[in-house]
């Protein structure tokens, strides 16, 4: 059975168009650090730059309305463009905006004409980028339970709280931010939704020292994680979006996204590169795929990122084609982060302690693997954890409640 899209010769023609583009615009002395934490700021811009120049064509966001920013291409077109991107080893956007890739979706679905005017825009067209700020100290998996307030005051809401495991390097212009707006409400009936300018005053970012950031879905990396304090921050009320307390339905669309609802096209790049290296690196006189043992483990390796990859080619079609979803993200999302798990296991049982430093002399594929076998064990976390998605798949095939749970809207 062929699993694999196939390409009238319109979307042929459409991939040498993006492949003139990114030979324009990706400049030769761009760097693909393992982790982006190493990313110089020099680099860091080139890849903003990269981003503007996609957002000009629509192409930064390229599903989206073109009165907003994008360039409404069709399913089949998107994959395209995602396909040429992943094959230089850039995703889209180029750089780091959990908060665009997020927020644009839900701002979609839940602003109102002019918060869509204004905000939609400038992230599809990569004029700022943004942070998520969700997690607290006392809040993660149950995000109901955040403890940020945001109070009105007049025509301005004061936000006070604290946020972790935020964001990225580089510093950010907007965070796309839920904090309680009724304390007293019930919860899930107490919460909103905010675009904040992050120059605002009163606002503290402190990076954190973690065993890894993670890669980050869909971000080029994430690099290093912040603790961002708001003291007495005074945001306009017109930056809150889809209603006061109305923030728990906003968040059904941003989950639906962070959780896989809108899928990946691009596949592991590094189980390619990793499968090509065993094929070549000696051991005994011989590559290591010569040994029956190692290529039946690489046999395994390659249909677990296979089958990952499928789900994630499904669900982008399945939201940008505007099926009908069910438990589909969460599905696509929990298969991803115990699959990678298994993979980084049988990538260490082959390749052996080398597979877990960065000294140039021993370490396989320039410290990737190192990096995978670190990102692998703390993916199982960021974007709600195994046991939230097995909850939330048993809530939408009807186990435990009366009603089937329903897919978070994203059109």
């Amino acid at each position: 059975m062929n699993f694999e899209v196939e390409y009238t010769s319109a979307q042929g023609s459409f991939r040498r168009d993006v492949q003139a583009f990114l030979a324009e615009h990706v400049p030769g002395d761009l760097e693909f650090p393992v982790d982006t934490i190493d990313l110089s700021e020099d680099q860091f811009k080139k890849r903003r730059a990269i981003g503007r120049a996609l957002g000009e064509r629509g192409w930064l966001y390229p599903t989206m309305p073109k009165e907003y920013g994008g360039a409404a291409l069709s399913v089949d077109e998107a994959i395209v463009l995602s396909e040429e991107l992943s094959a230089i080893g850039l995703s889209n956007p180029p750089y780091y905006d959990a908060g665009g890739r997020h927020a644009a979706p839900s701002i979609l679905v839940w602003g109102n004409d002019e918060q869509k005017q204004r905000f939609l825009p400038m992230i599809c067209r990569g004029e700022i980028r943004s942070w998520q700020l969700l997690t607290e100290p006392g809040a993660g998996s149950d995000l109901a339970a955040v403890k940020t307030t945001a109070i009105q005051d007049g025509d301005h809401y004061v936000v006070n709280g604290q946020k972790v495991f935020v964001g990225s390097n580089h510093g950010a212009d907007y965070s796309w931010t839920i904090a309680v707006t009724n304390p007293d409400a019930e919860r899930h009936h107490n919460l909103s939704w905010f675009m904040i300018p992050m120059d605002l005053p009163g606002i503290e970012v402190v990076p954190m020292n973690l065993l890894t950031a993670g890669g980050g879905e869909g971000g080029g990396g994430c690099g290093v994680k912040n603790t961002v304090f708001f003291d007495d921050v005074r945001v306009p009320a017109d930056h809150l979006v889809g209603g006061e307390n109305n923030g728990w339905q906003v968040a059904s669309t941003h989950l639906e996204v962070e959780h896989g609802g809108t899928g990946r096209v691009s596949g592991g790049s590094l189980v390619e590169r990793f499968i090509d290296h065993c094929k070549h690196h000696p051991r005994g006189g011989q590559p290591l795929s010569k040994d029956p043992d190692v290529r039946e483990s690489l046999v395994d390796i390659f249909i677990e990122s296979e089958i990952t990859r499928l789900f994630g080619l499904r669900n982008y079609w399945l939201a940008h084609a505007d099926q009908p979803r069910s438990y589909e993200g969460s599905q696509f999302s929990l298969r991803r982060k115990l699959s990678g798990l298994e993979i980084a296991e049988k990538m260490l049982d082959i390749i052996g302690p080398a597979a877990l430093t960065h000294d140039p002399e021993w370490s396989a594929l320039a410290g990737s693997l190192e990096y995978y076998q670190r990102d692998a064990i703390t993916a199982l976390h960021p974007g709600a954890t195994t046991d939230i998605q097995r909850v939330i798949i048993s809530r939408r095939i009807g186990i435990g409640r009366p009603e089937r749970e329903k897919a978070g809207a994203l059109r």
